[in-house]
């Protein structure tokens, strides 16, 4: 859910496209894919297992895990996209603007990769500009609206969104004591990816 974070956490413009096409895909079916799209598949997983493992993730989940128990890292998700959104030392409002139309210039040059499922989501995320728009607090309830939707076990009307408000201040803390981390082990790994190639 965190599209914003894995697109920042990109390298390269294969990198990108492999980001966003890792929770769409098959396993086996990674391979398939040019290697520097592979590379992304591979950054979005050490991403993932990064922040599952990261102590300011764990403290962050119990804003959430209350109301929603085992799905409390897909809200956390979400709620570290509004706060990227918002760090400036990261880049200015207009560095995100023009960072949200580069990954759709970027996903739409690679529509070949795509799969028709994520070829539908890619037009209401570029026509609404999700990327750039996770800064304000309603385009988070709407994104944790999608969450709760998709979630099998949870109930809809589960007030996700005001534990979000709620907790904002604890949140931002587990940001800033955690993107740091992230950002130089996802430069490392991109190292890594690079002396391979």
């Amino acid at each position: 859910m965190n599209y914003l974070a894995h697109s920042f956490l990109s390298f390269t413009d294969g990198q990108i496209v492999g980001q966003f096409l890792e929770d769409f895909i098959r396993n086996k079916d990674r391979y398939s894919f040019p290697k520097d799209i592979q590379d992304g598949i591979i950054l979005h997983r050490a991403v993932d297992t990064f922040t599952d493992s990261h102590s300011a993730i764990h403290e962050a989940k119990k804003a959430f895990a209350p109301l929603v128990r085992l799905y409390a890292g897909a809200f956390v998700d979400v709620a570290m996209d509004y706060f990227v959104a918002n760090d400036l030392h990261l880049n200015s409002l207009k560095g995100w603007k023009d960072h949200s139309r580069k990954v759709y210039r970027v996903l739409n040059e690679h529509y070949e990769f795509l799969p028709e499922n994520f070829r539908r989501m890619l037009e209401k995320m570029e026509q609404d500009d999700w990327l750039y728009h996770y800064r304000y607090d309603q385009n988070i309830k709407f994104s944790m609206r999608n969450v709760l939707n998709k979630a099998k076990y949870l109930d809809k009307d589960i007030p996700v969104f005001e534990a979000f408000l709620d907790h904002k201040d604890m949140l931002q803390k587990c940001y800033d004591d955690f993107f740091p981390d992230l950002l130089e082990h996802a430069k490392g790994i991109n190292a890594l990816l690079q002396l391979e190639n």
